[in-house]
């Protein structure tokens, strides 16, 4: 599936809303739980959330998170009482051997633009700049596949990578923009919480 991502982002691309997707695992079982939240980019307010529990039947192979999360994620997407601009995963997107991550499984199924946000990478790179902004290639197999990027000053790099329907520039300019005060983008560290949330208390 890979060739049907598409690394150009809609004409006139600007997203109002952006929504950020995990999921959180009980240790030794196959439950789980899938969260969305969507942010307002502008204000980083939220606009709406859902977290699914579900199950996995899927083992777990790195490199194949896909085919464990999506199908809960896919449920929470739907329940959403909005449909976000943007969809930032934390996980890959192009940035994986098959070049076709979590990040790009959800934009090429849903049709939304995607971008994948790791926080350890899947490639080489070489360490960016200490300032915020900074950023360096990630490649894997010679070819550019990312970014290192430094969200906070002197802080450990995310590696951003196209999911589907957007270009690196503005993934990086996006995960920046929702990077204000954290390493973590706050549409990440909402959907963290939420799902890590509903774990505990077994919703």
């Amino acid at each position: 599936m890979a060739p049907l991502v598409d690394p150009h982002p809609p004409a006139g691309f600007a997203p109002r809303t952006a929504a950020g997707l995990d999921v959180a695992y009980d240790e030794g079982s196959d439950r789980l739980f899938a969260a969305v939240v969507v942010l307002d980019v502008a204000s980083l307010d939220p606009v709406d959330q859902v977290v699914v529990p579900g199950v996995t039947d899927f083992p777990y192979v790195p490199g194949l998170f896909a085919f464990r999360e999506l199908p809960s994620l896919l449920t929470a997407l739907e329940r959403l009482t909005v449909s976000p601009d943007l969809l930032v995963c934390d996980g890959q997107g192009v940035a994986h051997p098959r070049r076709f991550g979590l990040a790009s499984h959800l934009g090429v199924v849903t049709g939304l633009p995607s971008i994948g946000v790791a926080k350890t990478p899947m490639g080489h790179y070489d360490p960016p700049g200490p300032e915020r902004g900074a950023w360096s290639p990630l490649l894997d197999d010679g070819e550019v596949v990312g970014r290192a990027l430094r969200t906070q000053r002197e802080v450990k790099p995310l590696f951003v990578s196209i999911g589907h329907r957007v270009d690196l520039d503005t993934a990086c300019a996006q995960v920046l923009r929702l990077a204000s005060r954290y390493r973590q983008p706050e549409t990440t560290r909402r959907a963290d919480r939420l799902c890590r949330d509903a774990l505990t208390s077994g919703a």
